[in-house]
This record gives structure tokens, C-alpha cells and sequence, in this order.
């Protein structure tokens, strides 16, 4: 199969202050749309130099309700809480995972493993916050997540968002403290269109409902109504020009994999979340710095071996069909690929045949942007006659989850340990872990 020329990486506008057409172009009131308009002319101050060299880039491949690490990354075969799944080769000599993962085995080379991921939470929701953040969750604050603090970083920007979550769950990537205009845009299966950036009526009618828009915004700076704003008050048409461009932009095309040779889309795998990789890998070619894929279905407290196995199904074509891709086009070493969900499952099988939740060794995989290729760090016994009180005598290399997210905010280039004020003045680290240097390919 020949290989594409990658789409041409454009930054132009910040998306973080461009206007739905929704909200420019609605029948509501002029005062609502006037206070969308004033808050992101707020943010218009905040935007930096746009550098034309492709920025570093992030794909997080959600895997909600806690994979098994030993259905995945970690087997331990053998014996009656081996499970029903065998041990194989990859493409490390000596580095091997489960033989429901057989595609991404042959993708070993371009990642490292790390095996011994330990969290404090290992409920749901709390977990999901944890791992997303790098922080537990606090009733006094709300952390954002590693596309939210990237952005926030690098302010650079491009026609389409730059923070986006594809197939989203009950648990999106969210702005935190660093405000809603850092929320990811949420999208669910490629194969259907972006909403809401068709024009709904004529074109001549539609460019008439821009001037008539333009007119009521410029009435309104005169008539100091956006006093506040005056330093700023000719950027309104910057920021409705941003929007219109965003609804007209070929960028927008990066959405859409109907595109995409018949045989690429089969290597991805015939699911949304599979789509949503192959969408993932277009989007940060023209610009995303952050896209989330989710994939749901790993939630095996009965039926372990069977739930584990349809999951894989999917993640096992789209995983490996996106390490190869990037590297295909070059663009591993700008974008960073990271793999895992909120926690593991116990070594131990349950009476009902499943897995309950285990965050006391888990495994992530982590693929560009520096990390070290053909790597494996940690290390878990799977022995379930381990003391339940010290579970952590499991786990040789224990990482935390403050560990993960420093090396992953390392790998993207951005200062782990810079503090950030909070709305209320609150000093924060970016995280509050230490990088993994046999990680990080130094």
C-alpha cells in the first residue's frame, strides 16, 4: 500500500475564541450573543505567537471501565488465575503481551510498556479523574486534563478545535481550573458528520445574517456597552471571521474518513472507535494538539474472558493501525500516543468467572514524542496469594499516576512543575509526580 503525503499542517485562528454558527447565527436574543462575543474577545488576549513547525501532539486512547492487564499488556498465563489467554511474541525480542492483542504485538518496537501503574482510587469516577488529571479528585478544585494543560502550554492554533474527544463517555476530558474554553469538542462516530457547520439557509441569506450581526456588535461597542472591552473592540470581527473560516475550512475535512482507501479503513477496524483513530491521526495533522478516543466495554466483573476478548477485538486493529501510520508519515516523533483506561482488574477470577477492580499494578502504553521505542518499565507478579493488605508487594518500578503524567507532559515539552494560578489564586503544579527517565528516550 503506497503512503500518503500527510495533510498540510495549518495554524491559523485559536479555536478557543471562534463563535459557534449556532451561536453567531441564531434567532435567540442580542444579549446572549453579545456576552459569548465579550467573553471570547476576553480570550483573545491571551493568544501567543503561532509557530509554522508542527507542534508536539497527543492521541489518548481511552480505554473506559478498566482493561485487564492480563488480558492485554501484562499476561501471566498458567495456573487457575492465569486466565484463559495465552502469552506471545512481539516484535521485542523477549517483550511479550496477550494473544488477543496479535496485530499490536507486531507493533511492540515503536512503544514502551509500563507495567506498574498504581493509583489510590479505584472507584469509577474517582479513578477516571485521577488518571485523567494526575490529581485525586478535591471538592475545592477541578483539575484539568493533559489536552486542557497542553493547550493551555501552546496557545498556537488552527481552524478546527485543537482539544477533541471522539466516541466520548460519561467522563470527558475537561478545562478543569483552566476554564470551559479548554473542554474537549465532543464528536461520536466519524462515520457521520460534524454537526451544526452546514449553512441551514442560502448563501445570500446567510452572508445577510453576518452583516446584520456585524452591525449590532458595533452598535453596541458605541453605545458602550462593552466598555469593559473597549482595548479590544475591534477583535469582535476577528473572532467572527475565525468562526465563519472554521465552518468553510478544508480542515474540516480531517473528520471525515470516508476519504481513506477501503484498506486503511479495514486496518482500523470496522468500529467507531476504530474510525475514531484513523480520525485522530488526520486531526493532529492539521492541527489538534489533543484527541481522545474512547472505547467502553472493559467493565469484566463476570465474564471476564470473554468481555476482555470483545474489546480487544477493536482496540487490537485500531492500536496497532495508528503506531503504524504515524510512524509511516513521520509523525511519531511529534505525536504522542497513550493507551490505558482508569485502573486494572485483579489477578484473582471471582466466582461470577470476572475480574473486579485492581489499582495496585496496571499497565499503559506510551508510543512517541521521546519515549523510548522497544521499552518496558515495571514489573507485576499477578499472584493472587499476595497479602490483600499489601498489595503493592505486586509491583516492582511502582509509577503513580502524578509519575504518568509528568513523563507524558515531558515527552510534549511542556514544564511539569511550573505552577499555574488558579481562579482563586490558588498556586498548582501541572502535576505533582516525577518523570520516568528509563522511559524518556534520553
Amino acid at each position: 500500500m503506497s503512503v500518503k503525503q500527510p495533510l498540510e499542517f495549518t495554524p491559523l485562528c485559536d479555536p478557543r475564541v471562534h463563535l459557534s454558527r449556532r451561536t453567531l447565527l441564531g434567532a435567540g436574543g442580542g444579549g446572549l450573543m453579545m456576552s459569548a462575543i465579550a467573553r471570547r474577545l476576553a480570550l483573545a488576549n491571551e493568544l501567543g505567537h503561532t509557530d509554522s513547525a508542527r507542534p508536539r501532539s497527543v492521541i489518548m486512547l481511552w480505554l473506559q471501565g478498566g482493561p485487564s492487564q492480563l488480558e492485554t499488556f501484562d499476561p501471566h498465563p498458567g495456573g487457575i488465575h492465569g486466565g484463559d489467554v495465552s502469552a506471545i511474541n512481539t516484535s521485542v525480542k523477549g517483550l511479550q503481551i496477550s494473544d488477543l492483542l496479535p496485530q499490536t504485538a507486531e507493533q511492540m518496537h515503536l512503544a514502551s510498556l509500563i507495567r506498574s501503574v498504581t493509583s489510590k482510587e479505584g472507584d469509577h469516577e474517582r479513578a477516571v479523574y485521577t488518571v485523567k488529571t494526575g490529581y485525586r479528585p478535591d471538592p475545592t478544585l477541578k483539575h484539568p486534563s493533559v489536552g486542557a494543560v497542553l493547550c493551555h502550554a501552546d496557545q498556537g492554533g488552527a481552524d478546527i478545535p485543537r482539544h477533541i474527544s471522539i466516541v466520548p463517555n460519561g467522563f470527558p476530558a475537561r478545562g478543569g481550573y483552566l476554564g470551559a474554553q479548554y473542554d474537549a469538542f465532543k464528536i461520536y462516530d466519524p462515520a457521520q458528520p460534524v454537526p451544526d457547520i452546514r449553512r441551514s439557509v442560502s448563501e445570500p441569506r446567510f452572508e445577510q445574517r453576518v452583516a446584520d450581526l456585524y452591525d449590532v456588535v458595533e452598535s453596541e461597542f458605541q453605545r458602550g456597552r462593552l466598555r469593559k472591552l473597549e482595548a479590544t473592540r475591534t477583535l469582535h470581527r476577528t473572532v467572527t471571521d475565525g468562526a465563519l473560516r472554521m465552518m468553510s475550512s478544508q480542515q474540516l475535512g480531517a473528520f471525515d474518513v470516508s476519504s481513506e482507501p477501503e484498506e486503511v479503513l479495514e486496518a482500523f477496524g470496522d468500529s467507531a472507535f476504530g474510525r475514531g483513530a484513523l480520525a485522530a491521526s488526520r486531526l493532529i495533522e492539521v492541527g489538534a494538539r489533543c484527541v481522545e478516543v474512547s472505547l467502553g466495554g472493559w467493565d469484566s466483573h463476570i465474564t471476564n474472558h470473554s468481555l476482555q476478548s470483545s474489546a480487544c477485538e477493536k482496540l487490537d486493529p485500531a492500536l496497532s493501525a495508528l503506531l503504524k501510520r504515524l510512524s509511516e508519515r513521520e509523525l511519531l516523533d511529534s505525536t504522542l500516543v497513550v493507551c490505558g483506561g482508569e485502573f486494572g482488574r485483579t489477578p484473582t477470577i471471582n466466582p461470577a468467572e470476572g475480574r473486579d477492580h485492581w489499582p495496585h499494578g496496571f499497565s499503559v502504553l506510551l508510543a512517541g514524542c521521546g519515549i523510548r521505542k522497544a521499552g518496558l518499565y515495571g514489573e507485576t507478579a499477578g499472584d493472587p496469594s499476595l497479602d490483600p493488605e499489601k498489595p503493592l508487594a505486586d509491583v516492582a518500578n511502582p509509577v503513580t499516576v502524578g509519575d504518568l503524567h509528568a513523563t507524558i507532559l515531558t515527552a510534549l515539552g511542556v514544564d511539569y512543575e511550573e505552577e499555574l494560578e488558579t481562579p482563586i489564586g490558588r498556586p498548582m503544579k501541572r502535576s505533582e509526580g516525577k518523570p520516568i527517565a528509563a522511559v524518556l528516550d534520553s
